[in-house]
């Protein structure tokens, strides 16, 4: 595996970073992770914009402008196999003595970037779906930050390991769900999509905002708004969603049946539309 780390291209085996760096330290950072189809990123103006505002909101100017990060992007998707991948950012304060304040004169930033295989879901969880788990959403009130300090999400997405399950859905304020520990989650009613709003107190997906593009263009009702707890029990159908793992049934949370217990149209339906998107779109 190739890596870039500061300014440089090297093998992953000799990339070293100071004990001292904020990142290390403080979880002092922000990330970004893009699919790549067809060594082709995908939606990177998008991902870049989220990419700024998670650096805007921890205060952290962007070492690289749009067109330098596209360069970037470009040579590492060349320098790795696989025609898809997926490439994770990952950008911190920098290398200072240990302070909570912001270095003064500030440092620079520490940035690498590595690239994975990207590979779809298994057909066994396209036809048997997934369990997931509820739990207090106990996290900070700026979850739109893609932060490197992942803990709380850690400790949440192991809460669903530890019951064999795939993802932890968030329940804030004993009043709504707002994500997964690492997707989004939609609700499905009467036909009808139902999806947490993009505020303050979940990330904003770039699959998320694909798949209610997908089922706007193909006449698919809609809502964004808060989603109560007891409309997530009664749900006829759960669906996940994340760039690598694209869309996946939900059929069990908490141990219960969702809907049928079974993947449900709404599901077939969208993967399918996912996967022509992914076709006509993601690879051109």
């Amino acid at each position: 595996m190739t890596i870039y780390l500061n300014g440089q291209f090297m093998p992953i085996e000799q990339a070293q970073v100071p004990v001292l760096d904020r990142g290390f330290i403080f979880g002092d950072g922000v990330y970004e992770v893009i699919p790549v189809y067809s060594r082709r990123p995908f939606r990177l103006t998008e991902h870049l914009a989220r990419l700024q505002h998670s650096l805007d909101g921890i205060r952290l100017p962007n070492p690289h402008s749009d067109e330098e990060w596209a360069q970037l992007i470009g040579e590492l998707v060349e320098r790795n196999d696989g025609e898809d991948q997926y490439l994770y950012l990952h950008i911190t304060r920098g290398v200072a003595r240990r302070d909570h304040a912001f270095p003064n004169p500030p440092v620079k930033p520490t940035v690498f970037m590595m690239s994975s295989i990207l590979t779809t879901p298994p057909a066994s969880l396209l036809q048997d779906g997934i369990c997931a788990v509820t739990a207090v959403d106990n996290r900070w009130l700026r979850c739109d930050i893609k932060a490197i300090a992942l803990l709380p999400n850690v400790l949440l997405r192991q809460a669903a390991v530890d019951a064999g399950c795939a993802e932890t859905v968030l329940i804030r304020d004993d009043s709504f769900m707002t994500e997964g520990a690492a997707s989004n989650i939609f609700v499905v009613k009467n036909g009808t999509l139902l999806a947490p709003p993009k505020d303050n107190l979940m990330l904003p997906g770039i699959t998320y905002d694909v798949i209610l593009e997908i089922a706007q263009a193909n006449g698919i009702p809609c809502e964004v708004r808060r989603v109560g707890v007891a409309e997530v029990f009664a749900a006829d159908e759960l669906l996940l969603t994340s760039s690598t793992r694209e869309v996946l049934p939900v059929t069990t949370l908490d141990g219960k049946p969702v809907g049928s217990g079974a993947p449900g149209p709404m599901f077939a339906r969208m993967h399918a539309l996912y996967q022509q998107f992914k076709r006509e779109v993601m690879r051109k």
